[in-house]
């Protein structure tokens, strides 16, 4: 009972969840890969769906489960007897498979992901060894029907030592017929023999035409600067949601307009925008401006060191001010130590509950010192 009462955590906020989603975009190379393995009757029992967050990761998996579990095993044959290839995920959106998947009871699927603490009052802030114990009855319970089985992970690098531990027996000996598809962020925090018994799907940021697509389905008819918001976002439609929801695109303007001076600042705008970013109930707010804030050096470092700022603005006046302030390689290295030392200061600030405000003024001090260096 006390799982249906918590939030989904594989669920971003003001968006439909992946088993929800119904198109995926941008993503062609690796839906063929997959495609091209099943076609071939070489289908790896483990696979790895990597990049960045965001970019359809998780959509990817519920659509090969769906295909999947809705794919007779016996494909049958053609008039000439030779088996029938698909040449796409998709299935009928009729299909029982596609109604018990919306409903979670797909007797083929388990679905592992963060469930409640010990309290049961909250979810846990990793995969807990529990959690993936529960595929001992999920393998039981599905053995008798002879079909395939299908388990998602999301995300694999949630897990802890234990939970990964557990996982990597499965996929060191999986059961017949079994498809494992661990959707996983950062590759580089998963068990090495994880990884080594895995085919990994790596998944690109999305081109501007794509995001906005993706995030018409998502239910957003208003995109104000499609290709900022692909810069800013990165090319993840999660991102651009939260930049969307908490109107980053104005505060990234914001920021621009802020150093535009540099290196003489303007210090009742400064004072306005820490403000503006520590009022009550601000908190994803300060979160997004520091996020930003290290975006514009990385941008800065990037300048200097290809000697032209990138294709795309993500603000009005921004290409100027990366050339202005970014002239050559020595200059993008002292921005890139920067973004490092800013970002060490920031997590500790938060992690120990330094003043907001003073954070956000020291960061722009920081930033109007190497400036005028």
């Amino acid at each position: 009972m006390a799982d249906e009462l918590l939030p989904e955590p594989d669920r971003v906020e003001g968006a439909p969840h992946p088993r929800e989603t119904k198109q995926l975009y941008g993503q062609h190379k690796a839906e063929a890969a997959f495609l091209d393995a099943f076609n071939s009757g070489r289908l790896h029992h483990g696979w790895l769906i990597t990049g960045p967050k965001g970019v359809g990761k998780a959509t990817l998996a519920w659509h090969i489960a769906r295909f999947l579990l809705a794919t007779p095993m016996d494909q049958g044959g053609g008039l000439f007897g030779e088996p029938q290839k698909p040449d796409s995920l998709a299935i009928p959106a009729d299909h029982p498979v596609e109604h018990r998947l919306q409903a979670l009871s797909e007797p083929g699927l388990f679905l592992l992901r963060r469930g409640p603490n010990d309290k049961g009052d909250k979810l846990a802030n990793e995969i807990l060894v529990g959690e993936v114990r529960k595929l001992k009855n999920f393998f039981g319970l599905s053995a008798a029907d002879g079909g395939r089985r299908v388990v998602i992970v999301d995300a694999a690098d949630e897990m802890n030592v234990s939970a990964a531990n557990a996982l990597l027996k499965v996929l060191e000996e999986p059961p017949a017929n079994t498809t494992l598809l661990l959707v996983c962020h950062q590759p580089s925090r998963l068990l090495p023999t994880i990884r080594s018994r895995c085919r990994e799907l790596r998944l690109a940021p999305l081109a501007p035409e794509d995001m906005a697509a993706a995030l018409q389905q998502a239910g957003v008819t208003d995109i104000p600067n499609p290709e900022a918001l692909a810069e800013l976002s990165a090319g993840s439609v999660g991102e651009a949601l939260r930049l969307l929801n908490l109107n980053g695109l104005d505060i990234y303007q914001d920021l621009i307009g802020l150093y535009d001076t540099l290196p003489r600042l303007d210090r009742s705008r400064a004072l306005a925008l820490a403000e503006a970013a520590t009022a009550r109930g601000a908190e994803t707010r300060l979160d997004l401006l520091f996020g930003l804030n290290e975006l514009l050096m990385a941008r800065l470092a990037r300048t200097g060191a290809v000697g032209a700022p990138p294709a795309r603005e993500a603000a009005k006046g921004e290409a100027a001010l990366l050339s202005r302030l970014s002239p050559n390689p020595h200059k993008g290295r002292a921005w890139a130590d920067l973004a490092q030392e800013i970002g060490a200061r920031t997590r500790h600030g938060r992690a120990v509950n330094l003043d907001p405000a003073a954070l956000i003024l020291d960061t722009v001090f920081k930033i109007q010192k190497t400036a005028a260096a």
